[in-house]
């Protein structure tokens, strides 16, 4: 990034904290937000003096685009909160006080990292079996309506077959493919925050020290703690960028997982239980397919919110009857709708 892209970023930055800042007013947050404007604009006037000393005209001043200006809108009106992931996009940092477990303890400061990387690797192989079993129910619950509602339409076999195979296909495509949107920008957005901080160790550590201790102490560590700590870590780069990512971009390098694996998953997740409700069909598409499907459909979906009690902690009876009554609402309004355009179609 040229001198010239890295002071506009430092002043949108600026800009933008300064509207986090009067979203937060009257908080510890909206302090933290004003103090690090005050750092972005002492970064931004390093990369003007740059430019100058490359005998490049100073910059015009800085002007917010219709981006930034849109954002500082919802920021005005919603708070920075809900916006943190676009926020963080647009480097503004510390995003992460805004987490569930936000505060750091004094006496836990040098154990903080690992203690984060092993909650988060303790959550991880939970989050991907929550996941699959959220696959499932999609694929279960999207399709059972779907061959439910055309059972309503009409009673041929075949044309509920292909409808059913085209929902499995369509389906399981569908979350394969926004699977993989959503891992593959949550990584373009980690490389592409990581080569700014890259840049911006090397140009001014000390300021990088200041931001984080910042947001350091807006979790709750005494100032100069704050500031012993960050500056023990900007003092080894990969250490410090690594850090960064998880403090200041709200970014866990070690979750950023596969977009092709993440797609894989998904697919096969949705795919694995929309087939439910289909293997009657497959088997054999006679007058008892239909029962069947029905009733395969409703034991699976107990099933299904039984486990999914294993993360609520709630009566595995309870969650499975509930997950039954909301797919079988599903099923009943989907099959009353096709019955009555068929009806009207007969």
């Amino acid at each position: 990034m040229n001198p010239l892209e890295s002071w506009t970023e430092e002043q949108r930055s600026a800009f933008l904290y300064r509207v986090c800042a009067d979203a937060e007013s009257g908080t510890a947050r909206g302090d933290l937000f004003r103090r690090l404007a005050g750092e972005a604009e002492a970064q931004a006037a390093i990369w003007r003096a740059q430019l100058t000393a490359k005998g490049h005209p100073a910059p015009a001043p800085f002007m917010p685009d219709s981006r930034t200006r849109l954002v500082a809108w919802l920021v005005s009106r919603v708070g920075p909160r809900p916006l943190r992931g676009i926020l963080a996009a647009m480097k503004v940092r510390g995003m992460t006080i805004y987490g569930a477990s936000a505060r750091i303890e004094p006496g836990h400061v040098f154990a903080a990292r690992g203690a984060f990387e092993m909650r988060h690797r303790g959550l991880s192989g939970g989050g991907n079996l929550r996941a699959a079993v959220f696959g499932v129910n999609d694929g279960l619950v999207s399709n059972a309506s779907l061959i439910l509602g055309v059972a309503g339409a009409t009673t041929d076999p075949h044309a509920i077959l292909l409808s059913g195979i085209a929902g499995v296909a369509a389906g399981a495509l569908a979350m394969a493919a926004g699977e993989y949107v959503s891992v593959q920008s949550q990584r373009e957005l980690y490389e592409h925050q990581i080569a700014i901080e890259r840049d911006e160790l090397k140009q001014y550590p000390e300021a990088e020290a200041q931001e984080l201790a910042l947001i350091y102490a807006a979790k709750g560590l005494p100032k100069k703690e704050a500031g012993r700590l960050a500056h023990r870590i900007v003092a080894d780069p990969e250490h410090a960028l690594d850090t960064l990512a998880r403090e200041e971009l709200g970014l866990n390098p070690d979750e950023l997982g596969s977009p092709v694996g993440a797609a894989a998953s998904s697919f096969c997740a949705f795919a694995a239980g929309a087939t439910v409700p289909l293997a009657p069909y497959l088997i054999a598409a006679g007058p008892a397919a239909l029962p069947a499907a029905i009733g395969v459909t409703a034991a699976a979906l107990f099933g299904v919110g039984a486990t999914l009690s294993l993360f609520t902690g709630r009566s595995a009876l309870w969650s499975g009857g509930r997950m039954l009554a909301l797919g079988a609402t599903a099923g009943a309004v989907t099959f009353a709708i096709g019955r009555l355009f068929g009806l009207a179609a007969g």
